[in-house]
């Protein structure tokens, strides 16, 4: 049964924020937002679970999608979009997905989160199979658009995990590996781009990293395998090169421009030493 008062759109616990100083603003604002890493906390254990069936299907073969609308939308396609640069990854392995498509990442397109059928729909433009898993976000957890995903993946044996804000929730109800972030009302009522937001884009981070860790992509601390696509990147790729094999800039520069990546530079070090 849908929450009839979800959390998400309880009263502030602060009034007339109008009549406040913007110092009073600010450190009332952050007051709330300290409170977030510790309800994640709560939850590690249901982000191990989703984490390690991530990590199963990906080893076979398998994607990660994202599927949401407004803010949550935004924040999966954000995360998804930043794997590639960081992990070398293909751009369609992990996907982000918003109700009302790519219009709706910069400007609001009415109704479409209303829409239960659409996010099948989005979803089978990708061959969407059992082999991929979903993870369908929404602050409120009751999202048609996300909830229909959800429901559908499950009549096609694909799994799922969901990321939401309430308790009890109806994606939390229908996914495999529900993860609930009860962050208490916002400091400004019902705007869940606020804490509700800090919570999903947190666990995002989590949940992507430590899957791209596991499946190989960094050795020690190290992002060996980020694109090389701008100056800094470059620098700190010859930076993490001198830090391994104790170089000078130079020779690492060199290294680099010949491997193209620094876990290429590593392996061919590896493979001289062995020889």
């Amino acid at each position: 049964m849908k929450n009839k008062n979800p959390e998400t759109e309880q009263e502030s616990l602060y009034k007339d924020l109008d009549q406040m100083s913007v110092k009073e603003l600010l450190t009332n604002i952050n007051t709330e937002d300290k409170k977030v890493p510790h309800i994640i906390e709560e939850q590690i254990p249901k982000i191990e679970k989703l984490v390690k069936a991530i990590v199963k299907k990906m080893q076979l073969g398998g994607r990660l999608f994202y599927i949401g609308a407004g803010t949550s939308g935004r924040i999966g396609i954000l995360d998804a979009s930043e794997c590639p640069p960081t992990f070398g990854v293909p751009h369609d392995m992990i996907i982000g997905i918003i109700a009302g498509g790519d219009t709706a990442i910069r400007k609001a397109v009415e109704n479409a989160e209303d829409d239960t059928e659409q996010a099948w729909k989005d979803l089978a433009k990708y061959e969407i199979s059992s082999l991929d898993m979903i993870i369908g976000i929404a602050a409120s957890g009751n999202t048609p658009y996300v909830l229909g995903a959800l429901k559908k993946a499950k009549e096609h044996n694909i799994k799922t995990g969901s990321i939401s804000c309430i308790s009890n929730g109806l994606i939390a109800q229908e996914a495999d590996y529900p993860i609930e972030l009860i962050v208490g009302p916002e400091f400004l009522t019902g705007s869940t781009r606020m804490k509700a937001g800090t919570a999903q884009k947190l666990t995002l981070n989590m949940i992507s990293t430590s899957v791209m860790i596991k499946l190989g992509k960094v050795k020690g601390n190290k992002m060996v395998d980020m694109q090389l696509s701008n100056e800094k990147l470059v620098k700190r790729a010859i930076k993490m090169i001198m830090e391994e094999l104790d170089l000078e800039y130079e020779a690492a520069d060199e290294l680099l421009q010949k491997h193209k990546s620094v876990r290429a530079v590593l392996l061919a070090h590896t493979k001289n030493q062995e020889n």
